[in-house]
């Protein structure tokens, strides 16, 4: 490439059209081809919540978008230097999120009557209509040139329409010094075998898009990011679902404890059950169950069995499992429910992303039924707090809800792999043949935790069901003193998970004019925001929450030691009353929102500068 490019120390790329354009296949392959070469990356893939929408209209609109860069990178960024319109509703989709002189890459071919009125535009001119005049705007006919690079092959009109998402990715690998190396090796494993035909077509047009920018000279709009200097080690892009699929299976490992899942299929947490699906050689067992209810009572009979247990579902999913939730609380049995967050209620906003079910989470369960809670914050670390989830479930004998959203489940990033030598050992608190006289509800002394007696040993005979039992011998017991006694030592059960959990930090000063709290998957935009308010000298901190229940020690001291605190979530503010109930002497400020996007850095900026101007 010539050398007249732009160097930056991020790019963010979006790719968007129809959903049957393969915007989420290129926005993958050149996220992976970035990773390859030695950038940070953080990916947000954008689908559209209707099913099948009609073609070219808004309601469609695909997205995928790739920020990469030469140093960390905590978020898929607020707005692109290069977006791809493969359609008039493309671009009027992604109007706003264009950064001033960034590049419109658009298929000329798709700038019709009939694809310019199905996108809702109200005049012949998109662009004109759109005030894009000023952006480098690059029209390439996309469609016809995809058909011209394929007048040899043997596939058929429609199958060779499909490639052009090919072309696209060509171009944008051109425009930033990227090789298609990768892109041929993706297709030929994906293609090659099976259908050699369809693999060879796909690399020619990837090869198309790359020659069409050579040749039409676009250096005026290209971009060059330098390799970012991470850690030596083994690296994979891996999203939320893939990696919390993977903490389980190291779970499994580590506590020697056969893995089980048993889930109901739902958007957004479906992968998580496909994904631990392929791994039968790692001793996996997996049953997609007809319904919610099936899905948690199939993974606690397998936890009584001795398994670690997990079930997957969404926040519809998990009002259906709240009744067998209660029954593993009361039979005090490990297990792990995840609820890969979504914006709701009810069907909701099934592939937008939210982080409404919190106080599901805390208190959706009838009578006292207390249940650790532990929220992860970006894509790769659904690994560790997958791995942490199983753990407490098994270690505290008690079932533990991980939370997820929509938005770190599928987004993706680089993860160094880690060695399996240096994950901590679990060590569950497993009842022996020869213990003496068992008695199934005998506590530790520091976890309280009973021990697990697995069915099929002699002398480790015990009741078990969701009626109130003996504090001991777990007999059925209406006694009143015995059952506040049990609801007593339940709640302090999951209360001594404290001691098992890290104390809480801050990210920056220790003191100052404004703390900034979240929790979960909003970690990367916050960060993101109170990092670049640091280096303007603003006096900034912030405290993410990952243990939501219980929360971890040192908040208290914490908290005292600012000014103002103010509690950003994607809901209407209930972490904000949850801690206002933990705290009832502190004052906490509040900023949400409830649009099915994640938070954007420079809404976070502005809304803290107007705090602290206050």
């Amino acid at each position: 490439m010539e050398q007249n490019t732009t160097l930056l120390q991020d790019v963010v790329i979006r790719f968007s059209g129809d959903s049957g354009d393969g915007m989420q296949l290129t926005g993958t392959l050149f996220s992976e081809t970035s990773a390859l070469g030695g950038n940070a990356i953080s990916t947000f893939p954008d689908y559209p919540a209707e099913i099948r929408a009609p073609q070219g209209t808004v309601a469609g609109v695909s997205g995928f978008q790739v920020h990469f860069g030469s140093h960390d990178v905590h978020n898929p960024g607020d707005k692109c230097d290069v977006l791809v319109a493969m359609n008039p509703a493309a671009m009027r989709a992604n109007r706003p999120f264009l950064k001033p002189n960034a590049t419109v890459i658009i298929d000329a071919d798709t700038l019709s009557p009939e694809h310019i009125a199905k996108a809702g535009f109200a005049t012949d001119d998109p662009i004109k209509e759109l005030g894009l005049q000023e952006y480098n705007i690059i029209l390439a006919r996309i469609t016809t040139m995809t058909r011209e690079a394929l007048a040899e092959s043997s596939l058929d009109a429609k199958a060779r329409l499909k490639c052009k998402n090919m072309f696209a990715l060509g171009i944008t690998l051109y425009i930033t010094g990227k090789s298609t190396a990768h892109a041929h090796e993706y297709i030929d494993a994906k293609f090659g075998r099976k259908s050699p035909d369809v693999a060879e077509a796909n690399k020619q047009v990837v090869e198309a898009g790359y020659n069409y920018a050579a040749n039409n000279h676009l250096t005026h709009a290209a971009y060059t990011v330098e390799p970012s200097g991470l850690e030596r080690g083994v690296y994979r892009t891996i999203n939320g679902n893939v990696a919390t699929a993977w903490g389980f299976m190291a779970a499994s490992e580590k506590s020697g404890r056969p893995l089980f899942c048993g889930s109901y299929p739902i958007t957004p947490a479906t992968v998580i059950l496909e994904e631990l699906a392929k791994h039968k050689e790692l001793g996996v067992k997996t049953v997609q169950a007809e319904d919610e209810i099936a899905g948690i009572c199939t993974a606690i009979g397998a936890s009584y069995a001795g398994s670690l247990a997990v079930t997957t579902t969404s926040g519809p999913g998990l009002s259906l499992k709240s009744e067998a939730l209660g029954l593993a609380v009361m039979a005090e049995l490990p297990l792990v429910v995840v609820d890969v967050q979504r914006g709701g209620p009810s069907t909701g906003l099934p592939t937008k992303t939210e982080q409404s079910d919190l106080m599901q989470a805390l208190y959706g369960r009838n009578g006292e039924c207390p249940v650790p809670v532990i929220a992860a914050s970006s894509p790769s670390d659904c690994f560790h707090y997958a791995f942490e989830a199983a753990r407490i479930a098994m270690e505290h004998m008690t079932p533990v809800i991980l939370l997820t959203d929509g938005f770190i489940a599928n987004s993706s990033e680089a993860w160094r792999i880690p060695k399996m030598a240096s994950l901590p050992e679990i060590h569950p608190p497993l009842a022996v043949r020869g213990d003496g006289d068992f008695m199934p509800y005998e506590r530790d002394a520091k976890t309280l935790a009973r021990r697990w007696a697995v069915p099929g040993n002699a002398g480790l005979e015990h009741r078990i069901g969701g009626l109130e039992k003996n504090h001991l011998t777990g007999n059925i017991s209406y006694e009143p003193a015995n059952h506040e006694e049990m609801v007593r030592t339940r709640a302090a059960k999951v209360a001594a998970v404290q001691e098992d959990i890290p104390t809480q930090s801050v990210m920056g000063d220790e003191s100052g004019d404004l703390l900034v709290v979240g929790w979960g998957g909003t970690f990367g935009h916050l960060r993101s925001a109170v990092e670049q308010l640091r280096e303007e000298g603003k006096s900034v901190s912030l405290c993410h929450l990952n243990y939501i229940n219980p929360l971890p020690k040192g908040l208290s001291e914490i908290f005292k030691r600012f000014s103002r605190i103010v509690v950003c979530e994607l809901n209407k503010g209930q972490a904000a009353a949850y801690l206002r109930g933990v705290f009832p002497q502190m004052d906490f400020l509040q900023y949400n929102k409830c649009q099915g996007q994640p938070f954007s850095v420079e809404e976070l900026k502005r809304v803290f500068n107007q705090i602290m101007s206050e």
